[in-house]
Protein backbone atom coordinates (compact mmCIF):
# COMPACT_ATOMS: atom_id res chain seq x y z
CA UNK A 1 0.00 0.00 0.00
CA UNK A 2 1.45 3.60 -1.11
CA UNK A 3 1.42 6.41 0.92
CA UNK A 4 -1.01 7.80 -1.36
CA UNK A 5 -3.49 4.50 -0.63
CA UNK A 6 -3.28 5.31 2.86
CA UNK A 7 -3.79 9.40 2.72
CA UNK A 8 -6.89 8.31 0.43
CA UNK A 9 -8.34 5.59 3.18
CA UNK A 10 -7.65 7.86 6.12
CA UNK A 11 -9.24 10.60 4.02
CA UNK A 12 -12.74 8.29 3.39
CA UNK A 13 -12.66 7.23 6.76
CA UNK A 14 -12.57 10.50 8.54
CA UNK A 15 -15.16 12.01 5.57
CA UNK A 16 -17.41 9.22 6.48
CA UNK A 17 -17.24 9.41 10.25
CA UNK A 18 -18.03 13.12 9.57
CA UNK A 19 -20.61 12.92 7.73
CA UNK A 20 -21.90 10.05 10.20
CA UNK A 21 -21.39 12.49 12.80
CA UNK A 22 -23.21 15.46 11.45
CA UNK A 23 -25.97 13.17 10.22
CA UNK A 24 -26.68 12.48 13.67
CA UNK A 25 -27.02 15.67 15.31
CA UNK A 26 -28.68 17.40 12.46
CA UNK A 27 -31.49 14.54 12.39
CA UNK A 28 -31.80 15.06 15.99
CA UNK A 29 -31.51 18.94 16.04
CA UNK A 30 -34.27 18.65 13.13
CA UNK A 31 -37.12 17.00 14.62
CA UNK A 32 -39.74 18.98 15.61
CA UNK A 33 -40.08 20.55 18.66
CA UNK A 34 -41.71 18.72 21.92
CA UNK A 35 -44.25 20.71 23.65
CA UNK A 36 -44.99 20.17 27.71
CA UNK A 37 -48.18 18.78 27.57
CA UNK A 38 -48.29 20.51 30.72
CA UNK A 39 -47.84 23.65 30.37
CA UNK A 40 -50.26 26.97 31.51
CA UNK A 41 -53.14 27.96 30.76
CA UNK A 42 -51.75 31.07 28.82
CA UNK A 43 -49.51 28.32 26.50
CA UNK A 44 -52.13 25.65 26.34
CA UNK A 45 -53.77 27.00 23.06
CA UNK A 46 -50.10 26.23 21.27
CA UNK A 47 -49.42 23.06 22.98
CA UNK A 48 -49.66 20.02 20.31
CA UNK A 49 -51.43 17.30 22.23
CA UNK A 50 -49.07 14.73 23.28
CA UNK A 51 -45.88 16.31 22.99
CA UNK A 52 -43.83 16.10 25.90
CA UNK A 53 -40.53 18.36 26.98
CA UNK A 54 -36.81 17.18 27.22
CA UNK A 55 -36.66 16.78 30.87
CA UNK A 56 -39.88 15.14 31.32
CA UNK A 57 -40.11 13.86 34.98
CA UNK A 58 -40.63 10.37 36.16
CA UNK A 59 -43.82 10.59 37.44
CA UNK A 60 -44.91 12.15 34.41
CA UNK A 61 -43.51 9.09 32.15
CA UNK A 62 -45.40 7.14 34.48
CA UNK A 63 -48.55 9.03 34.38
CA UNK A 64 -48.25 8.24 31.04
CA UNK A 65 -47.00 4.61 30.95
CA UNK A 66 -50.42 3.93 33.02
CA UNK A 67 -52.58 6.17 31.00
CA UNK A 68 -51.51 3.87 28.00
CA UNK A 69 -52.04 0.37 30.12
CA UNK A 70 -55.46 1.47 30.95
CA UNK A 71 -56.45 2.81 27.67
CA UNK A 72 -53.74 1.60 24.52
CA UNK A 73 -56.07 3.25 22.15
CA UNK A 74 -55.63 6.76 23.86
CA UNK A 75 -53.61 8.39 20.92
CA UNK A 76 -52.61 11.29 22.80
CA UNK A 77 -50.90 9.23 25.26
CA UNK A 78 -49.55 6.84 23.08
CA UNK A 79 -47.69 9.70 21.49
CA UNK A 80 -46.58 11.74 24.42
CA UNK A 81 -45.36 8.30 25.52
CA UNK A 82 -43.46 7.55 22.00
CA UNK A 83 -42.08 11.21 22.34
CA UNK A 84 -40.60 10.79 25.56
CA UNK A 85 -38.96 7.17 24.64
CA UNK A 86 -37.51 8.99 21.62
CA UNK A 87 -36.27 12.12 23.73
CA UNK A 88 -34.26 9.53 25.81
CA UNK A 89 -33.04 7.73 23.05
CA UNK A 90 -35.22 4.16 23.90
CA UNK A 91 -35.80 3.50 19.74
CA UNK A 92 -37.12 0.04 20.08
CA UNK A 93 -39.75 1.11 22.38
CA UNK A 94 -39.92 4.59 20.84
CA UNK A 95 -40.76 2.76 17.28
CA UNK A 96 -43.37 0.49 19.36
CA UNK A 97 -45.09 3.60 19.94
CA UNK A 98 -44.97 5.65 17.10
CA UNK A 99 -46.01 3.01 14.75
CA UNK A 100 -49.09 2.19 17.10
CA UNK A 101 -49.85 5.95 17.13
CA UNK A 102 -49.80 5.53 13.27
CA UNK A 103 -52.55 2.72 13.36
CA UNK A 104 -54.68 4.82 15.74
CA UNK A 105 -54.01 8.19 13.71
CA UNK A 106 -52.54 7.63 10.12
CA UNK A 107 -50.63 9.89 8.41
CA UNK A 108 -48.89 12.62 10.40
CA UNK A 109 -45.76 13.63 8.69
CA UNK A 110 -44.16 14.74 12.18
CA UNK A 111 -44.50 11.27 13.65
CA UNK A 112 -43.66 9.54 10.41
CA UNK A 113 -40.40 11.97 10.50
CA UNK A 114 -39.81 11.20 14.22
CA UNK A 115 -40.54 7.08 13.51
CA UNK A 116 -38.17 7.54 10.58
CA UNK A 117 -35.26 8.81 12.85
CA UNK A 118 -35.60 5.65 15.57
CA UNK A 119 -35.87 3.46 12.93
CA UNK A 120 -31.86 4.70 11.76
CA UNK A 121 -30.85 5.01 15.08
CA UNK A 122 -32.23 1.35 15.60
CA UNK A 123 -29.31 0.33 12.61
CA UNK A 124 -33.70 -0.01 10.38
CA UNK A 125 -32.07 2.17 7.18
CA UNK A 126 -34.13 1.25 4.62
CA UNK A 127 -37.60 1.79 6.21
CA UNK A 128 -36.01 4.73 8.04
CA UNK A 129 -36.41 5.80 4.44
CA UNK A 130 -39.65 4.60 3.54
CA UNK A 131 -41.04 6.14 6.45
CA UNK A 132 -39.05 9.65 5.37
CA UNK A 133 -40.58 9.37 2.05
CA UNK A 134 -44.00 9.11 3.33
CA UNK A 135 -43.85 11.47 5.34
CA UNK A 136 -43.32 13.93 2.21
CA UNK A 137 -45.98 12.30 0.58
CA UNK A 138 -48.16 12.91 3.41
CA UNK A 139 -47.35 17.05 3.78
CA UNK A 140 -45.83 17.84 0.88
CA UNK A 141 -44.18 21.26 2.56
CA UNK A 142 -42.40 18.48 5.58
CA UNK A 143 -38.84 20.18 4.83
CA UNK A 144 -37.50 17.87 7.87
CA UNK A 145 -38.69 14.71 6.37
CA UNK A 146 -36.91 15.51 2.92
CA UNK A 147 -33.89 16.92 5.35
CA UNK A 148 -33.58 13.66 7.05
CA UNK A 149 -34.26 11.44 3.80
CA UNK A 150 -31.38 13.28 2.53
CA UNK A 151 -29.04 12.33 4.93
CA UNK A 152 -29.74 8.92 5.32
CA UNK A 153 -29.36 8.67 1.12
CA UNK A 154 -25.61 9.66 2.06
CA UNK A 155 -24.11 8.89 4.92
CA UNK A 156 -26.04 5.38 5.25
CA UNK A 157 -26.60 4.38 1.84
CA UNK A 158 -24.18 6.11 -0.27
CA UNK A 159 -26.80 7.10 -2.60
CA UNK A 160 -25.63 10.46 -3.53
CA UNK A 161 -27.35 11.08 -7.13
CA UNK A 162 -30.61 10.31 -4.50
CA UNK A 163 -29.52 12.51 -1.94
CA UNK A 164 -28.69 15.65 -4.48
CA UNK A 165 -32.12 15.26 -6.15
CA UNK A 166 -33.72 15.61 -2.32
CA UNK A 167 -31.24 18.38 -1.65
CA UNK A 168 -32.30 20.43 -4.85
CA UNK A 169 -36.38 19.93 -3.17
CA UNK A 170 -35.34 20.81 -0.09
CA UNK A 171 -33.80 23.95 -2.12
CA UNK A 172 -37.37 25.04 -3.06
CA UNK A 173 -39.32 24.51 0.22
CA UNK A 174 -36.77 26.12 2.20
CA UNK A 175 -34.53 28.80 -0.23
CA UNK A 176 -31.81 30.16 1.81
CA UNK A 177 -31.72 27.56 4.94
CA UNK A 178 -27.98 27.47 6.16
CA UNK A 179 -28.40 24.22 7.69
CA UNK A 180 -29.80 22.84 3.56
CA UNK A 181 -26.70 24.45 2.57
CA UNK A 182 -24.30 23.24 4.60
CA UNK A 183 -26.08 19.31 4.01
CA UNK A 184 -25.61 20.24 0.32
CA UNK A 185 -21.55 20.94 0.42
CA UNK A 186 -21.22 17.97 2.75
CA UNK A 187 -22.98 15.36 0.12
CA UNK A 188 -21.04 16.87 -2.62
CA UNK A 189 -17.97 16.91 -0.86
CA UNK A 190 -18.39 12.97 0.05
CA UNK A 191 -19.41 12.44 -3.57
CA UNK A 192 -15.73 14.24 -4.42
CA UNK A 193 -17.57 16.98 -6.00
CA UNK A 194 -16.26 19.46 -3.18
Amino acid sequence: MTRDHLLFLVGGLLGGFVLGYLGHEVVAARQPPRLNTTVGQSQAAEALPGRVAPGTTMPEVDRLRAAVEANPDDADSVLALANANFDIGNWGRAIELYEHYERLRPGDANVLTDLGVCLREAGQVDAAVARFRQAGERDPAHWQSRFNLAIVLASDQHDYAAAEAVIADLRRLQPGNPDVERLAQEIARLRGDG
